[in-house]
């Protein structure tokens, strides 16, 4: 078993006898490289001297001397080598490895602008028609005819709701115990820290609470939801349910924008409790406030106005995460990178989003006196 190298004039013969199975000897591949450049013959041949069991380390021996030949501008014959041989070795060198990269032609200002707008404006329409493709499924889902098993829903809801409840409860008093310590640091000179337990109340029933509860759902469940979806982006899983004719808004999306909808407020009410158990335990115990009397001045800064805003702002936020996730997950690319660059944009549009929507709530709440 081996390789034999002739020297007829000013051709070279590579005789190649016997069973080559895992073979390795890297020495006697340098060595046969290294005579065929020092002899560098007009013609190489390689010939069948008995082959008999091979794979692909013998391709991977032929492929260096063929590759060495080529760049030294040698013919190679090798037509009485084995037909499955010739055809890896020829699928070898048919393959570019460094293909190149053209250039993009660079665009002028006017034309940059135009593609920037045109991009954009191909995103509304996405965005756009996603939302519409949201509204008819719900109305499919209340006229009882939408393609959704309770299973997913449930599912959605449990990953959604009690899974969430020790991250938002841990935020959110720790927000409570925050917002408790920046007041305390002007009321103090006022000599009106008693104040501090109003001002929790007020600020994580109106708002805080909720942006928080946003917050972390949308780094939490709209990641999890892009980055499932995106998933099975890659796997063609959406195809297939597009080719047995089921809605993919029905079968994936609905579910977990129920789920998310009903969810938000359920924690947005907790992440108020939490925060408020967060200021009393700054106020109670480090600004020295009797427990009756935060007690009291709490109850009377609670108003059912201020804890309605927030919980109809956990709504609105359960929506934008919902949409954002399952949006960035439906049209996710078809590679793993695409995955990843999906779940990052589902967790900075929908941050962005409930930043918008809580400015035109608030702008609402405003012209309307609430």
């Amino acid at each position: 078993m081996g390789f034999a190298l002739q020297q007829n004039g000013q051709k070279m013969t590579l005789s190649i006898s016997g069973e080559f199975v895992r073979y390795q000897d890297p020495a006697e591949t340098d060595r046969l490289i290294r005579h065929i450049k020092k002899s560098n013959p007009k013609a190489l041949v390689l010939t069948d001297a008995g082959i008999g069991r091979w794979d692909s380390s013998l391709l991977v021996v032929l492929y260096q001397i063929v590759r060495m030949a080529r760049l030294a501008e040698i013919p190679v014959q090798k037509q009485t080598l084995p037909e499955g041989l010739q055809r890896l070795i020829d699928l070898a060198f048919s393959v570019d490895r460094k293909p190149s990269r053209p250039n993009p032609a660079r665009l002028g200002f006017i034309s940059y602008i135009g593609d920037v707008g045109i991009r954009a404006m191909n995103s509304v329409r996405r965005g756009l028609d996603f939302c519409r493709q949201i509204c008819i499924s719900m109305g499919r889902f209340v006229c009882g005819k939408a393609v959704l098993r309770p299973i997913d829903f449930w599912f959605a809801l449990d990953d959604c709701a009690p899974k969430a409840v020790g991250i938002v409860s841990l935020i959110s008093f720790m927000v409570g115990l925050i917002l408790a310590f920046v007041g305390a640091i002007q009321l103090k000179s006022f000599g009106a820290q008693i104040y501090v337990a109003s001002l929790v109340t007020i600020g994580m029933t109106r708002i805080m609470g909720a942006i928080m509860v946003g917050v972390i759902m949308a780094g939490r469940t709209g990641a999890s939801f892009a980055a499932t979806i995106g998933t099975m982006q890659v796997n063609e899983e959406l195809d297939a349910l597009q080719t047995m004719g089921i809605s993919r808004t029905d079968f994936l999306v609905l579910p977990r924008v129920l789920a998310l909808v009903l969810a938000m407020p359920v924690l947005a009410m907790l992440a108020d409790i939490m925060g408020m158990l967060g200021g009393a335990a700054v106020g109670i115990f480090m600004l020295g406030i009797s427990p009756p009397e935060y007690i009291h001045y709490s109850i009377e800064a609670f108003n059912l106005t201020n804890f309605f805003v927030g919980v109809f702002h956990g709504f609105v936020f359960g929506i934008v995460i919902a949409l954002c996730g399952c949006y960035f997950g439906i049209h996710c690319g078809r590679n793993a990178d695409s995955v990843g660059v999906a779940t990052t944009k589902a967790v900075v549009y929908a941050i962005v989003w409930m930043i918008i929507m809580t400015g035109l709530i608030t702008l609402m709440c405003e012209v309307l006196d609430i």
